[in-house]
C-alpha cells in the first residue's frame, strides 16, 4: 500500500498539540481592520483549539501528523 499524501494547504495552516488537538489561527484578520471592532480584533489574536468536528476533517488532511 502506498503512502498517503499530506495536503500541503493544511500542513501550513494547522499544527497538533502534545494531545492531539488542532491548532489554527483565526480567520479575520489580514485586512480591513478598521472596520472591525476593538473587542473582535483582541478576540483573534494568538491561536485558537478548532472543535472536534473540524479537527476530524484536519487529521483527515494529514494522516501522519498525529
Amino acid at each position: 500500500m502506498p503512502k498517503m499524501k499530506t495536503k500541503s494547504a493544511a500542513k501550513k495552516r494547522f499544527s497538533f498539540t502534545a494531545t492531539g488537538r488542532v491548532k489554527a489561527g483565526p480567520a479575520g484578520k489580514r485586512h480591513g481592520m478598521i472596520k472591525r471592532t476593538t473587542k473582535f480584533i483582541r478576540d483573534v489574536t494568538g491561536t485558537m483549539i478548532l472543535s472536534p468536528s473540524d479537527a476530524k476533517i484536519v487529521k483527515k488532511y494529514m494522516p501522519y501528523d498525529r
